[in-house]
């Protein structure tokens, strides 16, 4: 006996992410330039959404590629989006543009990360920042964020453990609320569920930086993340690159003469 899976209305689905941007249906309406009388009655199934109309709306919302293709499938229509992995051919010249950037960000640590902060590239200095975590945190596929909050991972290094467990669980927190992926939710609730304490203060300064022990002392490392601006492929869409750059003199010094 087979089941098949019955997809949600795209009404529905439209409504969901309408008030996960908590948005009222005339102010959708008001941005998506159509009137709120159809936007209602596209909600609630009375009307129904041409493909134009559904992917207009997603953009709207900041739908993220991934739900789009779900909500036109939902509406009846194929996906507007590829899903290729990064070993198809057509992925080439991101793989190569992944890979310029690693190497440019050399003498320091940077990586490429998907949606679920999985481990996807990292160029050779990032071992400065892996140095002493346990095998199995670092067997494929390695979940960065476990990594670094995990207390057999990089937590016993973190100086400033508690400032670094706040800023990690409010942007993936955050990351999860406005993607209603439930793989990052699961993500957010089993490492918020580690032990160590979570400073939420405002922090001192302009950013939060991660405060590494290593050999050389603590060293001060500022992230920044890149992304694909203009990706219509899933895949290039959900991939950052993280570079951790020095946050002093003393961490640039370190850096390069351990490249050296």
């Amino acid at each position: 006996m087979t089941t098949t899976a019955v997809r949600p209305p795209v009404g529905g689905l439209l409504r969901d992410w309408r008030q996960r941007r908590r948005l009222s249906q005339l102010e959708l309406a008001t941005e998506a330039g159509v009137s709120a009388r159809h936007l209602s009655f596209v909600e609630t199934g009375r009307a129904r959404p041409s493909r134009d109309m559904v992917l207009h709306l997603a953009e709207q919302l900041e739908v993220p590629l991934r739900e789009r293709n779900e909500l036109l499938l939902a509406a009846g229509f194929a996906p507007a989006f590829g899903h290729r992995g990064l070993d198809h051919p057509d992925m080439a010249a991101v793989t190569r543009a992944l890979d310029l950037v690693l190497r440019a960000y050399e003498p320091y640590p940077a990586l490429v990360v998907d949606r679920a902060w999985e481990l996807v590239m990292a160029n050779a200095t990032v071992a400065l920042l892996t140095e002493g975590a346990a095998a199995h945190l670092l067997e494929p596929p390695v979940n960065v964020l476990r990594l670094s909050l995990h207390p057999d991972g990089l937590a016993p290094r973190i100086a400033n453990l508690p400032q670094w467990r706040g800023h990690v669980l409010h942007r993936l927190g955050r990351e999860a609320h406005l993607t209603g992926d439930p793989g990052l939710a699961a993500l957010h609730r089993e490492l918020a569920a580690l032990p160590g304490a979570v400073d939420r203060s405002t922090p001192d300064g302009i950013v939060v930086p991660l405060r590494l022990r290593t050999d050389d002392g603590v060293l001060s490392f500022v992230s920044t993340v890149t992304t694909f601006g203009t990706a219509v492929d899933v895949t290039a869409a959900e991939l950052s690159v993280e570079a951790f750059l020095p946050g002093d003199a003393a961490t640039a010094g370190a850096l390069r003469r351990a490249a050296g």
